[in-house]
């Protein structure tokens, strides 16, 4: 067979070439600014989404999938003309409906006249194995802020970037909403199957309303357990989105703990502003149609006492396209159209929700 990086060149992932013109800075250096993650605390370890012991006590998936660095970002400010990545990635995930820049590439935007524009993604070679670098050509000019989103589906261990030497190198502008919304839910909350990690639907919202955020999204994993109920209590957080529908292994589960999730952290957080979003899926089956009346009851039942800081989002009304489950790769997780789908109905109403 043909190698078809040799027909068509831009399907090839370019050398690197960084030679004594390029400075590289580990990115938990100043000015740096890595936001969504908790940093290694030795040189074993990886960038992770909340602490072992709360993970470890949720179940074995959380405690394994807390290692992803799904919704990791860092931010800075420069006029490089280029930036070069050096990642360590001791562990990577690969999948037939999942793209290799999705689980284990970072995506390279900069601010444009206050607008977050892509500019590429650093793409991982596919035989990669402990990491990998890559070169992106920014354009800049002038002093730009950058954000460099981390990959949603693979271990990082460290993070080095490089700029052109004798360029600027400041901190970025902070988010205009500095207290993170809080997502909680299962391998579509983690970001499966984005084509790249810009694409989650959390990382387009941040970029758009700016807006910190963290993301527990576990695939496969989130049952709503007390453990994690009680540690996502205790965070300051400026709205919580929660959806773990497909993570539930039954209707009883779910009705077992929805609403109990919903009053743990809501006895702790009597004014945070939470959202509830059923099944993100256009066509639902009976038993799905039973899950999504379980979550709008838990809304209906805290509106009706008084509550008036809950929001409901229908999930099956949200993904509804023309040819049915369209926005998904598998009838289940979203491909980028409906990542886009998502952040335009879930970050509409979050940026409702920050502006009051």
């Amino acid at each position: 067979m043909s190698d078809i990086t040799k027909i068509d060149k831009n399907f090839a992932v370019q050398p690197v070439e960084a030679g004594a013109e390029t400075v590289f800075f580990n990115c938990l250096e100043e000015p740096f600014k890595v936001y969504g993650l908790i940093f290694p605390e030795n040189g074993d370890d990886v960038f992770h989404r909340m602490p072992y012991e709360v993970a470890k006590a949720t179940n074995e998936g959380v405690d394994t999938l807390n290692h992803h660095s799904a919704g990791g970002r860092v931010k800075f400010r420069t006029n490089s003309p280029y930036i070069i990545i050096r990642a360590k990635e001791p562990a990577i995930y690969r999948a037939p409906h999942f793209t290799l820049c999705g689980s284990a590439g970072f995506d390279l935007y900069k601010e444009v006249d206050g607008e977050a524009l892509y500019v590429n993604s650093f793409m991982p070679p596919y035989d990669m194995k402990d990491g990998y670098e890559a070169k992106r050509e920014t354009g800049l000019g002038e002093e730009t802020d950058i954000t460099i989103h981390f990959p949603l589906y693979s271990r990082v261990q460290s993070l080095e970037i490089g700029i052109a030497v004798g360029s600027t190198l400041k901190p970025a502008a902070e988010y205009k909403y500095d207290v993170p919304v809080v997502y909680y839910g299962s391998s579509i909350t983690q970001g499966g199957c984005a084509s790249r990690p810009g694409m989650a639907y959390q990382n387009i919202i941040s970029r758009e309303i700016s807006c910190d955020h963290i993301n527990l999204g576990f695939s496969g994993s989130a049952k709503g357990e007390d453990a994690i109920a009680e540690y996502i209590a205790g965070l300051k957080m400026s709205v919580f989105v929660y959806d773990y529908d497909h993570n539930a292994p039954s209707v009883e589960h779910l009705q077992n703990t929805h609403n109990r999730m919903f009053s743990i952290i809501r006895e702790k957080n009597p004014e945070l502003p939470i959202v509830m979003v059923s099944r993100p899926k256009g066509v639902l089956a009976p038993d799905e149609i039973k899950r999504r009346d379980i979550i709008k009851a838990t809304y209906e039942e805290a509106k009706a006492k008084g509550d008036r800081n809950v929001w409901f989002i229908d999930g099956s009304a949200m993904m509804r396209f023309k040819g049915g489950n369209e926005g998904t790769v598998d009838n289940c997780h979203p491909t980028d159209l409906g990542f886009r789908r998502m952040a335009d109905v879930i970050g509409e109403k979050v940026k409702e929700i920050l502006e009051k």
